[in-house]
């Protein structure tokens, strides 16, 4: 049975407040790229830049991250931009949940590959659970879960949801 943990409202007011955050570490940035990792992440990464738009005067671009979240190092990490686009420029890349902790580390390492101005992350659900040394520095809401449980985001329709099973 799937118990609700936030509603339509507290996830926009959540994203709303991590764009705040994301605004506030970039305040003297003139462009700003979110790179969210396809699925929830991405889906995450245009809510934040939609709000992120509405406040800050800085270009905000969105940067698709792509990977086989059960294989990131066997199938490896693309982007939409080149390299080039996001090299010396302040970078958050951006999940939905935050488990174990290898798909942020993966995506991490992949941009770590070019020099940047700064690479931060930012999750809507940190589990507080995990395998890798990796944290998010903008997050919505921490949960301390048990690893049988499942947390599922649903960006879906006109009722965002966060769901607990």
């Amino acid at each position: 049975m799937d118990h609700r943990i936030l509603s339509h409202q507290q996830i926009l007011h959540k994203i709303n407040r991590m764009a705040y955050q994301i605004y506030e570490a970039n305040v003297e940035e003139k462009e700003i790229i979110l790179a969210g990792i396809e699925g929830g992440g991405l889906e995450l990464a245009k809510k934040i830049k939609s709000a992120l738009e509405k406040i800050c005067p800085a270009e905000v671009r969105l940067c698709r991250v792509k990977m086989d979240k059960s294989a990131p190092l066997e199938s490896g990490v693309t982007t939409s931009m080149d390299p080039g686009d996001y090299r010396g420029r302040s970078v958050v890349l951006i999940d939905d949940v935050l488990k174990s902790g290898s798909t942020l580390i993966y995506g991490v390492r992949h941009f770590l590959g070019t020099p940047l101005k700064q690479l931060k992350t930012a999750v809507l659900v940190d589990r507080n659970y995990k395998r890798f040394p990796v944290k998010a520095d903008f997050k919505g809401l921490s949960l301390s879960t048990s690893l049988e449980e499942t947390v599922k985001v649903d960006f879906s329709a006109r009722n965002y949801g966060v769901y607990l099973d």
